[in-house]
């Protein structure tokens, strides 16, 4: 839900595409909501949403998302504010728990992103979620029944706790080894450095490992 996840994203992937070890590296998402009292409102996007949550005029409002917007698109990515619809994000989590146990965590998230930033999807909605999980082939079956059911809540709240516990007060949160965290949407040298210094460290560690 937080645009600057999305760009941090990038940015953390461009750090990864110069990483000489990057196959080495593990890459685990972990669920944290900002707003986790927000209701879903298909009417209601999220210039209007960040007006009413913030005190602000509507204009107000297009213009912080405007600036977010060219952010975006220098990293490549396209926004769409004006379609975004104001969802809470819990059932998404959940969705991204059940993609982590087929290996494609990182598959999801990336569909996530494009589908509430880009598609305005409402990504609070069973049907999107499914939708989603076919294109990156999940089963779509035990998809349905997880999220029918309310499989993989407590993972949520878990993830949460814990992102309180290491004192994460914000997204995006990145958090290497267990020993180094970084903060905000930073630059991709930044990110850089904490791969090269976390993963420095493990492998004095790890001496024996491949």
């Amino acid at each position: 839900m937080c645009p600057f996840c999305y760009i941090g994203k990038r940015k953390f992937e461009a750090a990864m595409a110069e990483f000489p070890d990057r196959d080495k590296i593990e890459v685990v998402w972990k669920s944290f909501q900002l707003s986790p009292d927000m209701k879903t409102d298909p009417a209601t996007n999220i210039n209007q949403y960040l007006a009413e949550h913030k005190g602000i005029s509507l204009d107000e409002a297009k213009r912080l998302n405007d600036y977010v917007t060219q952010m975006a698109a220098q990293v490549g990515l396209t926004y769409n504010f004006d379609k975004a619809v104001a969802a809470n994000s819990f059932n998404a989590h959940r969705f991204t728990h059940f993609a982590k146990r087929s290996g494609k965590q990182n598959e999801a998230e990336e569909k996530l992103f494009n589908a509430y930033f880009t598609g305005g999807k409402n990504i609070d909605d069973f049907e999107t979620l499914i939708s989603l999980g076919k294109e990156i082939g999940l089963d779509t079956e035990k998809l349905r029944s997880v999220l029918e059911s309310g499989g993989y809540a407590d993972e949520v709240r878990r993830d949460i706790y814990e992102a309180k516990q290491v004192g994460a007060r914000g997204v995006p949160f990145f958090v290497f080894n267990n020993k180094y965290a970084v903060s905000g949407a930073q630059e991709s040298r930044v990110f850089l450095q904490a791969l090269e210094t976390s993963f420095s460290g493990w492998q004095d560690e790890n001496p024996d490992a491949e």
